[in-house]
């Protein structure tokens, strides 16, 4: 049995790239497939496969900027020739979902989001003030013909069984597709987190600097609060969110999985604003025994329970200052063990064994033999 993973990108290891990690743990003798592939940024796992990287990535200044070439990703990731593999299995939240599989192939798709780009989230990547006025321009014109490509790939024909990240995404699937998808939900590396909880003063948030994450609506509101809040990450906002920042907001940039670990296990709360498809972070806070404060829609719905946190809504600074005084008063009705055992839920194991299941379901009603998958 030929076996063909694809992924979108392998430009760093975020939410998406533990889940490829864990789905080539199943597949540990599989060819990947990805637009762009920069060395030295996946971990020693991934980067072991029999990797192919697109077209995509020969082309002057694509590596670094990758997400403005975006137009062409239909294009380079229909190229990858898949001729002779019996199964795909992709995991997909732009387009590695639409490489053609060949006659009798059965292709299985691990969606973590419809294209976010193009759809739900197109304002806050091509708004205004979010991308200079001649890209906003050319993706306002490409997006109606990105969407037809995304609905029309994410066909029955195209593949076999569709998988979303939480039932928050199988809705989108079904409002973007028009088809149903099961739900296996991501995980928390639990081993990463078994350090004793010991809170401080310090709230804490973790992410990329992505427009969508809405850090800049935490940063406000702890200003005005002048509480201590401790900022991890980088990325396409860093220096916007920085000049908004004021004196009792420290970045600390990226940092190593070990230094996150211990600021979860230290944090007062951790902090999360975001309407996010599923949300990692979270979790990994809770694997701490730390308590959520999370903008209520979205994957953290799924997540969060009232023993481990509290939701503010709607998405504004103030809502997230009325949690946090609110916080401040019941944070003792937080407790570290139901925080551990709700993120002990999600755990890799359960991931890999609900795959695998859809995986073997999707071969037998392709009529493949169960003898012929090996799994």
């Amino acid at each position: 049995m030929k076996v063909a993973l694809t992924h979108d990108w392998l430009t760093g290891m975020r939410g998406g790239e533990y889940v490829l990690e864990a789905i080539v743990d199943l597949f540990p003798k599989a060819d990947l497939f990805t637009l762009i592939n920069l060395p030295g940024k996946v971990s020693a796992k991934i980067a072991a496969l029999p990797t192919r990287s697109s077209w995509l990535q020969r082309l002057p200044g694509a590596a670094e900027r990758y997400r403005s070439f975006l137009p062409l990703m239909p294009f380079a990731m229909e190229s990858f020739d898949l001729t002779g593999y019996d199964l795909i299995v992709s995991s997909s939240h732009c387009v590695a979902k639409g490489v053609r599989k060949a006659p009798g192939a059965v292709h299985v798709s691990y969606i973590h989001a419809p294209m976010r780009y193009m759809w739900d989230r197109f304002d806050q990547y091509f708004g205004p003030g979010q991308a200079p006025l001649p890209v906003r321009l050319a993706a306002r014109a490409f997006r109606p013909l990105l969407r037809s490509w995304d609905r029309s790939v994410s066909s029955a024909e195209r593949i076999d069984a569709l998988i979303g990240n939480s039932r928050f995404i199988a809705g989108r699937i079904r409002q973007a597709y028009g088809r149903e998808a099961k739900v296996v939900y991501p995980f928390a590396d639990l081993r990463r987190f078994t350090r004793p909880r010991q809170a401080g003063k310090d709230y804490l948030m973790v992410g990329a600097f992505a427009p969508y994450k809405r850090f800049d609506l935490a940063i406000e509101a702890f200003n005005r609060l002048k509480l201590p809040l401790v900022i991890v990450g980088g990325g396409q906002d860093e220096a916007k969110l920085r000049r908004v920042a004021g004196s009792t907001i420290r970045f600390l940039g990226a940092l190593p999985n070990d230094d996150i670990a211990g600021l979860y296990a230290t944090c007062k709360a951790f902090v999360f604003p975001a309407e996010e498809d599923f949300g990692i972070t979270p979790l990994e806070a809770m694997a701490s025994g730390a308590p959520v404060i999370a903008y209520g829609v979205g994957g953290a719905m799924e997540t969060v329970r009232p023993e481990t946190g509290l939701f503010f809504r709607p998405q504004t600074a103030e809502a997230i200052m009325d949690a946090v005084v609110r916080f401040e008063r019941e944070d003792t009705l937080f407790d570290e063990a139901a925080c551990r055992a709700r993120a002990a839920e999600f755990s890799r194991e359960r991931f890999q064994r609900e795959l695998a299941g859809i995986v073997r379901g999707a071969w037998a009603a392709a009529g493949r033999p169960a003898a012929d998958l090996e799994i």
